[in-house]
């Protein structure tokens, strides 16, 4: 995982548990504790590829160089 994925990793993981928390408080299904933890872990497992994957675009879009140092 390179930095810039792991910068926006928390903003990710936070957003999507979130989202998923917010879906099964709305589906009002089971509104236990179980269903929002389950609902909490999907939200932090999938934002590691996603994460990683804005992290890859963004850096394809900025054009990083891979060689910092100065010339």
């Amino acid at each position: 995982m390179n930095r810039l994925a792991l910068v926006l990793f928390p903003m990710v993981a936070t957003t999507l548990m979130g989202i998923a928390i917010i879906a099964v408080l709305t589906m009002d299904i089971w509104a236990t504790g179980q269903p929002i933890l389950w609902a909490a872990t999907a939200g932090f497992a999938l934002s590691i590829p996603v994460s990683w994957w804005i992290g890859r675009q963004i850096t394809a879009l900025t054009g990083e160089r891979k060689d910092r140092s100065p010339n």
